[in-house]
């Protein structure tokens, strides 16, 4: 089995648009930036052998707020500037199993890499994600951006951004 280190997308990959202590996803591919430290840090978990994944919920798209075009558009770009292995997405809403915090993005892409979740990694940037890591018995790293929300889950480690969370988990590694 594989390891694996799955990334939540907006304000951890690229830039979120945050208003009143809410973080709100790009809806155009001219917002959609990758921020800075990214792809040197995702190739370096590579480099160290760790599959990285994507896992994102896009309700925005499910609800038409943005196209599935320009959702394509933006991982296009993402893939371009980023080597990521795969990316998950979620249209819908809480009502699904996939939709974060429900891990099923998580269980759905062991499955489909074979990857040994006790030994992978969840980081993102919200509550959701630190829960869906947590149902799926992975280690989580929580990149605290200071938005008006509360956890409801510990996350294992905190941290201010992707590259210190992969610093970290680096460190970390047996030799």
């Amino acid at each position: 089995m594989r390891r694996a280190v799955f990334l939540d997308r907006d304000g951890v990959i690229n830039r979120s648009d945050v208003r009143e202590g809410k973080p709100f996803a790009p809806l155009r591919v001219e917002e959609f930036d990758i921020l800075p430290g990214v792809a040197d840090a995702v190739g370096d978990l590579k480099a160290a052998g760790f599959l990285v994944i994507v896992t994102t919920n896009q309700k925005d798209v499910g609800e038409g707020l943005a196209s599935v075009e320009v959702l394509e558009a933006m991982h296009d770009k993402l893939r371009a500037e980023v080597a990521v292995d795969d990316i998950c997405v979620c249209l819908c809403g809480d009502h699904c199993r996939r939709y974060k915090p429900n891990p099923g993005m998580l269980l759905d892409a062991a499955r489909q890499w074979n990857v040994d979740l006790a030994a992978s990694i969840m980081v993102g940037d919200r509550w959701r994600d630190v829960d869906a890591g947590k149902a799926a018995h992975c280690l989580t790293y929580f990149i605290d951006c200071g938005y008006a929300e509360s956890l409801n889950h510990a996350p294992d480690h905190t941290v201010s951004d992707l590259p210190e969370a992969v610093r970290h988990i680096l460190k970390a590694l047996p030799v």
